[in-house]
C-alpha cells in the first residue's frame, strides 16, 4: 500500500490550531445550552428552546467549517451547494422536530393523579 496522499497540494486540511478552535467552539456551543436548560436560567421556555436550536444550528456550521473543511472558494464551488443543501435539511429537521413535539404535547391525553 502506498503512503502517498491522494489530494492536491493546494488543499488545506487544517492545522492543530483550527482543530482546537473548532473543538473549543463545539464544546462552548454544547455547554451553554446545557447549562441554560439545567439551571433554568431563562424565565421564558420558548426563549430557551430558541437559544438551544440556534446553538445547534451554529454548531453544525462550525463542524462543517472546522472539521469538514468546507470553504466558499471558487476552486471548491460544490461545497457552497453542499452548504445550502445542509441548511435546507437543517431547517426541515429543526422545524419538523419542533412541530412534532408541539403537536405531541397538545394531543396527549391528560394525566390524572390516581394512576
Amino acid at each position: 500500500m502506498s503512503t502517498h496522499e491522494t489530494h492536491s497540494h493546494a488543499d488545506d486540511h487544517g492545522s492543530m490550531k483550527t482543530y482546537v478552535t473548532g473543538f473549543l467552539l463545539s464544546v462552548l456551543l454544547t455547554v451553554i445550552p446545557f447549562g441554560l436548560v439545567m439551571s433554568g436560567g431563562l424565565p421564558n421556555r420558548d426563549l430557551t428552546i430558541a437559544l438551544v436550536l440556534a446553538a445547534a444550528a451554529i454548531q453544525i456550521v462550525v463542524h462543517m467549517i472546522y472539521f469538514l473543511h468546507m470553504r466558499s472558494s471558487s476552486e471548491e464551488g460544490w461545497t457552497m451547494i453542499t452548504l445550502l443543501f445542509t441548511i435546507v435539511i437543517l431547517v426541515i429537521m429543526l422545524s419538523g422536530s419542533v412541530w412534532v413535539m408541539y403537536h405531541m404535547n397538545t394531543n396527549m391525553m391528560p394525566m390524572t393523579g390516581d394512576m
